[in-house]
């Protein structure tokens, strides 16, 4: 269809008010139709796809959004079974699974909130006032590492629009601060350290841009690309790239519409292997800021999860507005599946601050998450089926603070204690040989204790050699099987008689549950519900420390 450019210009302030859950829904090929007004006449998806393809907008495959294993359509001829059947079978993509087996990602707010020890900048900030003298990024690195995290996403630009590169399309960043005299590029120092480390690097770009001129019209998505392009070219490998759906009122008093699938694309087009989140299709927003997810978690949710709107309108607006607590009990139950046009494989991450604040605040020195409540968080979170994204703030020495570095010390020494001894692994597994038992505790999520297909309640007892005492759960799945196991319930034998443990719900990569003390030798472990047959990788008991049972 020959579309001239009079028409694109006729067209183009419609597709700023266009969801980009529709241009989203295109690039994964759904049959959707949209329909607009023009005077009188009504254009169908065939003329908006061609101009679609005028404009320059991703188009079907363009992006990858899914892989032919993390989406799948629902059909209204499909029946229960068969949604349940497509449900067990949807999996994540490689990059999805790698970010899973993550568990610990720190984020590092870092910025001119920092000099002005605010947590909201306005654009107005001075460059000059922005100078951490004794900026250490391997040290940043170094903590987290040590704390048992696996990657860390720094802030590249805040809402203030001060970037932390010397980027060529703005005069706000360091290029012009006195920090090694305009030639820094902090940006480039943490993906180094990085590297040296060993651990993955994600960039967080925040789409609000409260400094720019062009915030609010057609211009800054073209400048937002090009910001986004440095970041994705300069820097060697990007594992991560972090949105969030902020949106307020720019310089011009205006508000952005942000074309996402331009985003989505360019990505997967620089960097295939980074993972897209929480504004994005590999990872979305558990829903709250508190480091506390869901009881019942599920990774494959119906494909309206997906709107990058939904997200940005529960986004920050302004200083002194804070998310809206989005933690509703199901998003993956049999019953909302059933009324799904598709699933998708969409992992929840649970962000939180080790401080009040999320920039460094010298007030909140003595204000730091201890130990003990970084292990109820994590129990929450990864224990939950989610990646827990913690917040360490460096202040304007440019150094993580004492106060942050002994509390994640304090952390890393519990979680090791915690898990150091499965007790459960010389058990005997009744009915099984010792090489198909041993895949239970080789502490791979990648191998599975397999059931026969005509296996109905799942029912797995364990002998010990004598009376232990143990205070907590952990179950994974193998996700590379599919999520499946809907409900189940431990119990231990006294006497003749079996007694509950705990019980739970879903399971995902993994759960954790905690429970007051209980000794015994025998013990079972029974499936109550699944989709299809489970896939248990990894089961194990243990004794929590004094210091973390409350």
């Amino acid at each position: 269809m020959a579309i001239n450019a009079n028409l694109i210009n006729e067209i183009r302030p419609f597709f700023e008010k266009v969801p980009s859950a529709y241009l989203m829904a295109l690039n994964t090929g759904q049959i959707m139709e949209i329909n607009f007004l023009k005077g009188k006449a009504c254009h169908r998806l065939t003329f908006i796809v061609g101009c679609i393809i005028a404009l320059g907008l991703p188009q079907r495959g363009t992006a990858q959004l899914f892989t032919d294993k993390n989406y799948v359509k629902i059909s209204p001829a499909d029946k229960e079974a068969d949604i349940i059947r497509k449900a067990a079978n949807v999996t994540p993509s490689p990059r999805q699974l790698r970010w899973q087996q993550l568990e610990l990602t720190a984020f590092i707010h870092f910025g001119i909130n920092t000099f002005t020890n605010k947590e909201w900048g306005d654009g107005t900030e001075d460059p000059k006032i922005f100078n951490p003298e004794e900026l250490d990024a391997r040290q940043w690195v170094k903590v987290c590492k040590d704390a048992g995290f696996k990657q860390v996403i720094l802030t590249a630009k805040h809402h203030d629009g001060f970037c932390l590169w010397p980027s060529k399309f703005t005069e706000h960043s360091v290029k012009n601060s006195p920090w090694k005299g305009g030639k820094g590029d902090i940006v480039k120092e943490v993906a180094e350290a990085c590297k040296a480390f060993g651990i993955g690097f994600g960039i967080y770009l925040s789409p609000w841009d409260r400094n720019s001129p062009y915030f609010g019209s057609m211009q800054y998505n073209d400048y937002f690309i090009n910001q986004l392009t440095e970041l994705l070219t300069q820097y060697g490998q990007i594992d991560e790239v972090w949105f969030d759906g902020a949106n307020g009122e720019g310089p011009t008093g205006k508000k952005q519409v942000y074309e996402y699938s331009r985003w989505y694309s360019l990505i997967r087009k620089l960097q295939p292997l980074a993972t897209i989140a929480v504004s994005g299709p590999d990872v979305r927003w558990v829903g709250t800021e508190t480091g506390y997810g869901r009881e019942t978690e599920w990774s494959v949710v119906p494909g309206d999860q997906m709107i990058p709107e939904a997200i940005a309108a529960n986004s920050q607006k302004d200083a002194d507005f804070a998310p809206r607590d989005l933690m509703s009990n199901d998003l993956g139950s049999r019953e909302k599946i059933a009324k799904a046009k598709s699933l998708v494989w969409y992992p929840a991450e649970i962000d939180v601050s080790i401080r009040p604040g999320w920039f460094h605040h010298p007030a909140e020195d003595t204000k730091v998450k201890t130990p003990e409540k970084l292990m109820d968080i994590y129990y929450s979170s990864v224990g939950r089926n989610g990646v827990l994204l913690l917040n360490i703030p460096p202040d304007k020495k440019g150094k993580i603070n004492d106060s942050d570095v002994n509390a994640l010390k304090g952390f890393r020494k519990q979680l090791e204690e915690t898990f150091e001894n499965n007790l459960l692994k010389p058990a005997t597994l009744k009915g099984s040989t010792a090489k198909k038992t041993n895949l239970l505790f080789d502490g791979k999520d990648s191998s599975y204790w397999k059931t026969g297909k005509a296996d109905g309640n799942l029912v797995m007892e364990f002998q010990l050699d004598k009376d232990h005492k143990f205070n907590l759960l952990l179950l994974q799945e193998n996700l590379q099987i599919g999520q499946r196991v809907e409900q189940f319930v431990l119990q231990y034998k006294e006497g003749n008689t079996w007694k509950k443990v705990t019980e739970g719900t879903t399971i995902g990569y993994k759960r954790l549950l905690r429970f007051p003390s209980v000794k015994a030798k025998e013990l079972r472990l029974t499936i109550l519900s699944s989709r299809l047959q489970p896939a248990i990788a990894e089961i194990g008991l243990y004794l929590r420390p004094e210091a973390d049972v409350k």
